[in-house]
């Protein structure tokens, strides 16, 4: 039926399903098994299905439309204001009928499996990165105990323990020694691990044409590149630039009424690792701009930001200029063209901008 929705609370092996065919009114609940969810929805007639964003929602959004259906994932932060009272499997699915009757939520695009193979290496890439710091800290931790102090820096920390062992006049006991030895054995292995990831990501690069134009801005990697093609997928999505910063976190949160208009911090909405990647990416543009003797407009405008405001507030506006670029550098199909300073002309109050421009 045309204007019959299907809205499916995912879960590990229960899933409830509501069917609606007028706004408001749930015709039927059914409560169904995994096995049994695919035969029955491949049974419904074409229609609205939908789920909350959550695990394996992107499985089942694929599946759905290739049985001719019209997914819709909803963000779940935007469906549980319309929960009622307790919650239940039953009151989810009403939630999402209720939700989806609100133009201004935007559902969640369906990603693809090459997108979520993307995804899938940088959480497992993070993963093993959290677990080596972790294991770096062990071996800090432990050794304060009996005196001994490492220079910061993680690269060097296993040269510095294999050579701690390895002197027998070092007051750490033999015991210990072996377990540092271990520890040492795992760190080396999971730099390995994480190694083998990223030459994975760089293969799929060279396979998708727009990393490399994304590459060609200051601050974006092999990692913020490849993260974002997996993330956000589609970028026509976004209206404007200002649109995709909002999505990523990067804008001010607003609190304003009547003639009072107040602007604070950055809202933090939308992914983190996206967020982190970006910000992060911004810190080396400021860190690399110090030590150019001409840096272009955008280093230079930098710079100036964080003569003026200091290094982390600069480094998140940075962020968020980076992220507008990428939209126009994505959107547009051209790569990053840097911007020279603005030269003085003849008159030397007066300015005169130079050839170049970002790339629109």
């Amino acid at each position: 039926m045309k204007n019959t929705t299907i809205a499916i609370d995912l879960a590990k092996s229960v899933f409830e399903i509501g069917i609606s065919h007028r706004p408001g009114h749930i015709a039927s609940h059914h409560r169904l098994s995994r096995a049994e969810l695919g035969p029955f929805v491949a049974a419904q007639p074409r229609a609205t299905v939908i789920m909350e964003a959550c695990s394996s929602s992107h499985h089942w959004a694929r599946k759905f439309q290739s049985l001719g259906h019209d997914v819709k994932l909803l963000p779940p932060l935007c469906v549980r204001p319309y929960v009622q009272r307790s919650k239940t499997d039953r009151a989810d699915v009403k939630g999402m009928l209720e939700a989806w009757r609100n133009s201004a939520i935007q559902p969640v695009p369906v990603k693809s499996e090459s997108q979520q193979q993307l995804t899938s290496l940088h959480r497992i890439r993070s993963a093993w990165k959290a677990t080596r710091t972790m294991r770096i800290n062990s071996i800090r931790g432990l050794l304060r105990e009996f005196g001994i102090i490492f220079p910061a820096g993680a690269s060097t920390i296993c040269g510095y323990v294999q050579t701690l062992i390895e002197n027998a006049e070092t007051a750490v006991p033999m015991l210990l020694r072996d377990l540092l030895h271990q520890l040492v054995l795992e760190i080396r292995e999971l730099e390995v691990r994480i190694k083998t990831i990223e030459k994975h990501l760089e293969a799929l690069a060279d396979q998708t044409p727009v990393v490399e134009r994304l590459r060609s801005i200051p601050g974006v990697g092999l990692l913020t590149a490849t993260a974002l093609i997996g993330f956000v997928g589609d970028v026509q999505r976004f209206p404007s630039a200002r649109h995709f910063a909002c999505y990523l976190g990067l804008t001010p949160r607003e609190h304003s009424s009547g003639m009072k208009r107040r602007v604070g911090r950055i809202s933090k909405q939308g992914d983190v690792y996206l967020r982190m990647l970006l910000i992060h990416g911004a810190r080396s543009v400021l860190w690399a701009a110090q030590s150019k003797s001409d840096p272009d407009r955008f280093r230079s405008w930098a710079l100036e930001l964080q003569r003026r405001r200091g290094h982390n507030k600069a480094a998140v506006a940075v962020a968020n200029k980076m992220a507008r670029i990428l939209w126009s550098v994505w959107k547009s199909g051209k790569p990053f063209e840097s911007r020279p300073q603005l030269a003085v002309g003849p008159d030397p109050g007066v300015r005169m901008p130079l050839r170049g421009d970002f790339a629109r």
